[in-house]
């Protein structure tokens, strides 16, 4: 499927997985989704949404208000720094020289021993707005699939934290879906 992605939606996937990580979420979900979206500002996507007062900022501020932190993530750093270790100084090392999101990626066991994953698994909705995003293509005769379909595929899911987000910021689904197929090249 992912050969049928035109260059604009497979960076939102890789944004969306990215954004996962900084957000230190286990998988990539519907909103890391839409967070890869509105990361691309000349896009289809985020201009649409953009006119309707959604941008990457104002949806990342409302992702990490709903998903709540996982216990003991502010009580490690607290401690760290309580003893005089700046978290932020050794992220910012790390990421120099490992990439992105290094230390954010949970450890993977194996019956080898312990591996370092770099993969971040998608859930269920998140894979099955890709699917809808190819059939969105397909119903609308496009051999590709561009970062609109996603988002049409997004919004043909229906649930998850993507469209919760985008009903927060008071964006009515079916105008933006409308908009989104007028414009789709």
């Amino acid at each position: 499927m992912f050969e049928r992605f035109h260059r604009d939606a497979r960076q939102a996937v890789i944004l969306a997985q990215e954004n996962a990580r900084r957000l230190r979420h286990r998988s990539v979900g519907t909103e890391h989704l839409l967070l890869g979206l509105l990361q691309q500002p000349g896009t289809l996507s985020a201009r649409v949404l953009g006119r309707h007062g959604l941008d990457h900022d104002r949806a990342y501020r409302a992702v990490v208000r709903l998903v709540p932190r996982r216990p003991g993530d502010a009580l490690d750093a607290d401690a760290l720094e309580s003893i005089g270790i700046d978290l932020s100084a050794i992220r910012e090392k790390v990421e120099a020289a490992f990439g992105p999101g290094a230390l954010d990626r949970e450890p993977v066991t194996t019956r080898r021993g312990l591996l370092s994953g770099r993969h971040t698994p998608f859930d269920p909705r998140a894979k099955k707005t890709l699917e809808l995003s190819l059939r969105e293509a397909m119903h609308l005769r496009h051999k590709h699939i561009a970062d609109g379909h996603i988002l049409l595929g997004l919004l043909r899911g229906g649930g998850g934290l993507a469209c919760r987000v985008i009903a927060d910021a008071d964006i009515d689904p079916a105008s933006l879906r409308q908009e989104i197929v007028t414009e789709l090249p």
